[in-house]
């Protein structure tokens, strides 16, 4: 891991921890305030929010330890199991949320100090809005599965807090049950994403390949090394941001074993250069042993 990419990741699990316990105390005022359903909703995602993005930093930090004597993979997928304990928080949120809007929806009440809630929403979505930019930012610079997975609840968060947002804006004018109704709706939405971690998680664990596209252009860089006759059984999977890929390279059978080498290393360097992610083992076949 390049010392730059894990100092992103660092940084970008204390920002989503440190806007997340922000927005617990903000809203827990507003609902306090007011008494929304909808607010409630949004104290309760941020809640599970700020727990969510804890187990994100600790997974974090264990992933970017180097490989050791009992790890010699490295600790990648402690990523895919902090966004398994992300979706089950976000799981239970929505959870909870269906079951108070469900509530509310059969007794609607009347809300109270409504400017104080919709000023929060409003600073909500702004930080919101800033952390998603910069989380963005380090997953397209790092390709943290752990990061991403935060990225994808927080996007939710966008909708959940413009959702409250428009809530609270009805009912300041007489439309009571909207409160519930968009609660219910944002309930829906969260289980949802949390369907979609659970998917991003168990590929990395059950060691999902690479896209296709991806092996067809490493086969490609491969086979274009000088002196590479060509190469097959390409396997690609990924663990946290590093991508471990293994191939068999056919070689003439005449060369020296100096230069076999030389020729495995030079179509590591290839594909490393365009993949810098990439953990690259390459073996040399001669063409006698190769089954077509």
């Amino acid at each position: 891991m390049h010392a730059p990419h894990a100092r992103l990741m660092r940084l970008a699990t204390r920002a989503a921890l440190a806007v997340a316990l922000t927005l617990v105390l903000a809203k827990a005022i507003a609902w306090w305030l007011s008494g929304s359903v909808s607010l409630l909703a949004g104290l309760t995602d941020s809640l599970l929010d700020s727990a969510a993005s804890l187990i994100n930093l600790i997974a974090v930090h264990f992933a970017l330890r180097p490989a050791d004597e009992d790890h010699r993979y490295g600790h990648g997928k402690a990523e895919a199991l902090a966004g398994l304990g992300q979706a089950l928080f976000i799981g239970v949120s929505a959870v909870l949320i269906g079951l108070q809007g469900i509530e509310r929806l059969q007794a609607p009440q009347p809300l109270e100090a409504e400017g104080v809630g919709i000023a929060v929403m409003l600073l909500s979505l702004a930080l919101t809005l800033a952390l998603l930019g910069f989380q963005r930012k380090v997953v397209r610079e790092t390709g943290s599965t752990a990061i991403h997975a935060d990225s994808l609840h927080y996007r939710s968060d966008i909708l959940l807090n413009g959702s409250i947002l428009l809530a609270l804006l009805l009912t300041r004018f007489g439309w009571l049950q909207m409160d519930a109704i968009f609660a219910i709706g944002i309930a829906f939405y969260i289980f949802w994403s949390a369907i979609s971690i659970v998917r991003g998680a168990v590929a990395v664990l059950m060691d999902e390949a690479l896209p296709s596209e991806v092996s067809q252009h490493m086969h490609q860089l491969a086979c274009a090394v000088p002196g590479v006759l060509g190469a097959h059984d390409l396997r690609t999977r990924v663990s946290g941001t590093r991508w471990f890929v293994q191939l068999h390279l056919e070689l003439p059978g005449e060369i020296s074993l100096s230069e076999a080498h030389a020729h495995c290393v030079a179509v590591e360097r290839a594909i490393r250069e365009h993949y810098p992610r990439s953990e690259v083992l390459v073996h040399a076949d001669p063409p006698e042993v190769v089954r077509h």
